[in-house]
């Protein structure tokens, strides 16, 4: 995790900074607001009788710098929601600027068109946050990273590859001992990054989807006879491309399997499945809630707070985001 300067950290106290939630990851928030020492914002985010979102902001933000965090998650159509009617409140509110810590950004898997008379959502629901007031938009590990364009505001894509990196280092594992494994195509150049990072050799698992979330595994580039492979991706969802990457490598000799991912949204039967299959650790951020059961098994979950607190006391100072990507 990156160490700032003693000169490069400024306190909060006294400034006008105010920390918001929703109701979507408040464990999140809480530790972000504990990493930069400063009390969360008051704000009733609750609902009518006949269902549809009270949103009411109970401290003054007349002039404040607002910074929401909300992931659209769990019910991703409730929680984008959420995000879009407390930046309506905020706006009306007179808040100076707004920005959305979205660290898991819903949607962003429906980011181009795959066949005929499809929609783009993951664009639509950057015009939506746009219109809705934001000024900014923090979020993490991105599907794509082109979605940064759908905006025309300011984004910052932070990377949780530093976090995840620094706690598998201390696991031991030589570097000729170790494969970092892209589970596709489309994430080689992440798991290029990691492979640099530890010191690694890199393989790659091609496949093809025939409906979505199913997998059909096709090839496996790469040696990985009697070494430790470590899967990464950003996404794990029902878990069905993971497991099938872990049975391709057990199948072409890996003595062991980690996997690494940023979002852990672990939908339906995932958490289950990973228990009984054969992969060692599963390794998740915090950008999403993971449940004590998942946290049970064999997940481990490693927080990004102080990421996401060091670029809001970043953006606030108006002071370089790009030394959280080292």
């Amino acid at each position: 995790m990156l160490v700032l300067e003693e000169h490069e950290q400024p306190t909060l106290e006294g400034e006008n900074l105010v920390l918001f939630t929703g109701n979507s990851n408040p464990q999140l928030a809480n530790a972000i607001a504990e990493y930069l020492d400063i009390p969360l914002g008051k704000a009733l985010v609750g609902r009518f009788t006949n269902g549809e979102l009270r949103v009411q902001i109970e401290e003054n933000v007349r002039g404040a710098e607002v910074f929401l965090v909300q992931p659209t998650c769990g019910n991703v159509n409730d929680t984008l929601m959420e995000l879009l009617v407390m930046c309506d409140a905020l706006t009306r509110s007179s808040a100076k600027t707004i920005t959305a810590l979205v660290p898991y950004y819903g949607y962003a898997r429906q980011e181009k068109k795959t066949t005929g008379r499809e929609p783009i959502t993951a664009k639509l629901v950057a015009n939506l946050m746009t219109s809705a007031g934001a000024d900014r938009v923090i979020t993490v590990d991105l599907h794509a990273a082109a979605i940064q364009g759908f905006f025309d505001i300011p984004v910052d894509n932070l990377v949780a590859m530093p976090i995840v990196v620094e706690y598998f280092r201390q696991k031991g594992i030589k570097n000729e001992e170790l494969v970092v494994v892209s589970p596709d195509a489309g994430g080689v150049s992440r798991a290029r990054m990691f492979a640099e990072r530890l010191g690694a050799g890199l393989a790659i698992i091609f496949k093809r989807r025939p409906r979505p979330d199913a997998v059909d595994v096709m090839d496996f580039v790469g040696d990985i006879q009697g070494k430790t492979a470590l899967i990464v991706d950003d996404i794990i969802s029902t878990g069905g491309t993971l497991l099938r990457g872990v049975d391709l490598l057990v199948e072409k000799g890996a003595k062991r399997v980690f996997a690494a991912t940023t979002h852990g949204l672990f939908a339906g039967n995932a958490i289950d499945a990973i228990d009984a299959s054969p992969i060692e650790e599963v390794i998740v951020t915090d950008t999403v809630p993971i449940t004590s059961s998942a946290r049970r098994g064999k997940v481990t979950v490693l927080s990004v707070a102080p990421l996401l607190g060091e670029a809001i006391r970043r953006n606030y100072f108006n002071l370089s985001v790009s030394k959280l990507f080292g």
